[in-house]
């Protein structure tokens, strides 16, 4: 530990990890190809998002890319030669598709922790979902999302048509599937896919900046906070309420509520612990 960081050994090179100011940095980086998903990256990926999600010293998740790129989505170019996967059985090549699903993209949504994607260029295809899948995205000038899949015949993986009817709409949903255009980052965040465009040079601070204060924030009401979203997308808004209540009564039993409610008569910053 340096620095107040701790360096997360992810066992490969083509992920980072390290734990800074309550903050879980995770870097997917093979810039050389823009970051692209592989049989290292992914399965690292999946390990540091559960490792981060369950530990009580992260208080926020920041996925980013290195270099210009967030993440290209599969690797293209491995895909027409992987000749073991071609000779699996149907049913084995859709159930083995399903449980990298659940434990990538369905576990990201799953942290009830606030979860931050940092854009620094293109995400496109399954790199696209897993930005979506976060519960904010901060992105690059230069920064590009593209559904991708269409494009090489293919219909899209890793949650993104819940995710992208969810976020924009079934009709702009169908238009980004379709399509596979290329969307520049102001037009993103028009459409609701990002939350914040910023220059390319403020990205990593602004993206860090921003994830710093939500691990700092009352990590107990953030986390009712997701469950009542999670399920207003299921519900209806009696049943909704009555969810709310719930939580409502829960978070404000909690130690960090009444420090928050001291703080704000001393007028200083609350110190939130967690409990």
């Amino acid at each position: 530990m340096a620095n107040g960081r701790i360096e997360i050994d992810t066992g490969t090179g083509e992920l980072l990890c390290e734990i800074r100011d309550r903050v879980a940095v995770i870097t997917l980086n093979r810039p050389g190809a823009r970051n692209a998903l592989s049989d290292h990256l992914t399965p690292a990926l999946r390990r540091m998002i559960k490792r981060c999600g369950d530990d009580p010293a992260v208080g926020a998740l920041l996925i980013t890319g290195a270099g210009n790129a967030f993440c290209a989505g599969g690797d293209v170019k491995g895909m027409g030669g992987n000749s073991n996967k071609a000779e699996m059985p149907f049913e084995e090549r859709v159930a083995d598709l399903q449980t990298k699903q659940r434990t990538l993209t369905g576990a990201l949504v799953a942290v009830r922790k606030p979860t931050i994607a940092a854009l620094p260029g293109p995400a496109a295809g399954a790199g696209m979902a897993l930005a979506l899948a976060c519960d904010i995205r901060v992105v690059g000038e230069s920064a590009i999302m593209s559904t991708g899949y269409a494009r090489i015949g293919l219909t899209g993986d890793y949650g993104v048509a819940w995710l992208l009817t969810r976020l924009v709409g079934t009709s702009r949903a169908r238009e980004l599937m379709f399509l596979s255009e290329r969307i520049d980052a102001r037009r993103c965040e028009t459409l609701g896919l990002v939350n914040r465009v910023v220059p390319d040079t403020e990205l990593r601070e602004a993206a860090f900046a921003l994830a710093k204060s939500l691990a700092e924030g009352p990590s107990i009401a953030l986390a009712h906070i997701k469950d009542n979203l999670d399920h207003a997308l299921k519900s209806d808004f009696l049943d909704s309420m009555d969810q709310e209540a719930e939580n409502m009564v829960r978070s404000s039993r909690t130690a960090d509520h009444k420090e928050a409610v001291r703080a704000f008569i001393d007028k200083r910053k609350p110190a939130f612990a967690g409990h």
